[in-house]
Formats: structure tokens, sequence, C-alpha cells
């Protein structure tokens, strides 16, 4: 094998092409590694979210399914797999990165073995879901327990996601931690907001939420807080995203009279414009294996207003960076907003520390090169997973 330890390196990185965390930071970690002297190779079933096209050192291969009427479900994975491992030959990946268990870690070392006695490594990256639900359906559970022993290289996103990756799988072989990151040039505080005066014309506080709208979001929560908001002061709420709960949402807002005080955006690329207009963010979600919304809502200046749980409070300092409401208040969350809105010049304080805690604590730079010193270490190292050990 050719020494990894200096040359830059080919990667192959599989992800979704949706607006979730995990494919947004799988393509922000491909921009970063190029810009590091890398060469990426994306591969996804769609252009991914964020992806940037002019960009000459990350390349995007869109993964083409048959329909051939045999196939009652389309095989992504197994069109996924072939379209990877074409790729591998033409262009000599150097290793193979995981962004989610399933399908992209399965694939990835079904690569793996048809290449063989040619040495490309995998890294898994556990995102959350893939793990808290997907990998517990009864249906995936042997299969990613299979891709968690099998890869060369497995992180997470937080401290919790990894003890529910233990506590699942029971597994004893070492998880790296490896946290999301936001970019503070592009997510920056806009003062004042061009946009702000698009929705609030008044003046109103301006609180957002940002996500896929699915269940675990728990985004109809949003609008009851919101409601309890507009009772008091003037207000608008805007609500970026599309997903399964939209339409939940949407008569939820009609039921509470509030439709001329909601704005519903539908997905948006350019959520670092957005986020800079809002005074507070609401994440009332079930769970979130890290919080990468609420994340770069900070780095806007955007005072995150989140559930304690998960790993959210890795992300958000209660208090400090933001305020974090125990599962059993937020039918009240409202309470906590009208609370932080009714302190302006505290709520500024709020706002610069979380832009600050933003971006010194999860930076993109030293995230990418965390993951860089990983891949060099893994190609280094052999291909037996490392034991659990002592940080």
């Amino acid at each position: 094998m050719t020494d990894a330890s200096e040359r830059p390196l080919s990667v192959g990185i599989l992800c979704y092409p949706t607006f979730g965390g995990s494919g947004v930071v799988a393509v922000e970690l491909a921009q970063g590694l190029a810009q590091r002297g890398h060469t990426v190779h994306l591969f996804s079933y769609a252009p991914p979210a964020r992806h940037d096209p002019f960009d000459e050192r990350v390349h995007l291969h869109e993964v083409a399914v048959s329909s051939y009427p045999l196939f009652r479900y389309p095989p992504y994975d197994l069109a996924l797999t072939s379209r990877v491992a074409e790729v591998a030959e033409d262009v000599g990946l150097d290793l193979i990165h995981a962004h989610y268990a399933i399908p992209h870690a399965m694939a990835a070392l079904a690569v793996k073995d048809m290449l063989r006695p040619r040495r490309v490594p995998v890294v898994t990256t556990l995102h959350g879901t893939d793990i808290t639900v997907v990998g517990q359906d009864p249906s995936y559970t042997r299969v990613t327990r299979y891709a968690l022993a099998r890869s060369d290289r497995v992180t997470c996103v937080s401290e919790y996601l990894a003890e529910e990756t233990r506590r699942v799988f029971g597994i004893d072989r070492k998880l790296d931690i490896v946290p999301n990151f936001v970019d503070g040039e592009r997510f920056h505080p806009i003062r004042p907001s061009p946009l702000r005066g698009c929705f609030a014309r008044g003046g109103e506080s301006v609180l957002m939420h940002v996500s896929n709208f699915r269940p675990v979001k728990q985004t109809p929560l949003v609008v009851d807080a919101f409601a309890q908001v507009a009772a008091e002061r003037p207000a608008t709420l805007v609500l970026v995203g599309d997903g399964p709960d939209r339409a939940a949402c949407e008569a939820r807002v009609q039921t509470l009279g509030l439709r001329s005080h909601v704005r519903f955006l539908g997905a948006q690329s350019d959520v670092e414009n957005l986020l800079p207009a809002a005074d507070l963010f609401l994440l009332p979600s079930r769970y979130e294996s890290f919080g990468l919304a609420a994340l770069e809502a900070m780095a806007c200046g955007a005072v995150p207003l989140a559930t304690k749980a998960g790993g959210l409070p890795e992300v958000i300092e209660d208090g400090v960076t933001g305020r974090l409401v125990p599962p059993e208040d937020l039918p009240d969350m409202g309470r906590y907003a009208l609370d932080l809105l009714a302190e302006p010049e505290q709520l500024a304080v709020m706002a610069a520390a979380a832009r600050s805690a933003a971006v010194t604590r999860f930076a993109r730079e030293p995230v990418v090169a965390r993951y860089e010193a990983i891949y060099r270490d893994v190609l280094a190292s052999g291909s037996r997973p490392r034991p659990e050990t002592a940080d």
C-alpha cells in the first residue's frame, strides 16, 4: 500500500441527499476535505443538499436504480454497491466513509469485499436514527450490528449516541466521538437582517423552526408554544422545511387562528440567510443525537430553546447559550420563550454567547482535520477494528 501519511487522499463518501443532518454533514465534510487538498467522490441517489457542483475536487456520482418489473422494491443498496465498486476501481479510492449505517455501511463493506485483495477500509459515521430508530427495528438489527462490527472505524456525533449504540447493540469496540460542526463564515449573524422585515414588518419578535417535520421533531408543539407567545406579545413564527407533519402543523395553525402570524417556507437550501432573522430557534424534539439545526442557529445568533434530551445538552449550555426544556415541560414551552423575550438585553448576551460557543467548540476545520486523522490512522493500522479503550 502506498504511504498515506502525507499524500492527498481519494475518499468515497456515501450519504443521503436530504436536508437532514447526516447528508448535510457528509457534504460539508466533503467540501472541507477538498479544501485540504483531497479528492472526494460523493455517492447518493440525487444531488445532496448544499452540494456545490462547481467544486473541482468533489465529484458527485448519482446512483441509478433499475425499475425492472420483477423488483417489487427498487434495490438501491445493490445499485449503490455496484456504482461505488465501479468508481473505486476506476479512480483508486483509498477509503470509503459511510454516513448512516443502513444501507451505506453495508454497501461500503460489500465493496470492500469485492475489491479484495486490494484493501479499501470503511469508516462508518452514525448520526442518530440509524441507531435509535432504524437500527432497533427487528428487520435491521442484525445487519446493523454486523455493519458496526465489520467497519474499520465507527464514529458517533455525540457521547449520547455512543452510549445508545453500546446499550442497544452491546458492542465492545471503540467508538470515536466526532461532533458535527458549523462553518462560522457561512453561518453568522446579520445585523440588521434584510429578511427580518419580511417576517416582522411591525417589529414583532421572530421565532423560527427548521426541520424535516418528522414525528420525532414534534413540530406541532412549536405551533402550540408560539400560540402562547402570540397571546401575550406581537410575534411571527417562521417554519422552514417539509415532511410528514407539515399538514398537521398547518391544520393546527388554522384551528388556533394564527394563519396571519405564521409563515411556511418549505425546504430551503439557504437557511444561513434565514436564521439571522430569528430571535429564538425552537426545537422541541423527542430526542436529537446532536442537534445540527440548533448549532447552526447558534452560529447565526438565534438563541435555541430546545428539549433537554439526547445530545442537545452537549451542544447547548442551559441558561448561557440557550435554554433546555425538560421533556415534561414541553407543553409549557411558550412560557420559556416569553421569559427570554421579556429580557431583550439578556437575550442579546445569550445570543452572543451562543455564537461564540458555536464557532469555537464546533468549528469546521478542527472536525474535518479529526476525520482526516482517522482516515490516515485506519490506512496505516491494518484492517482489525480497534478494541474499546479509555480515551
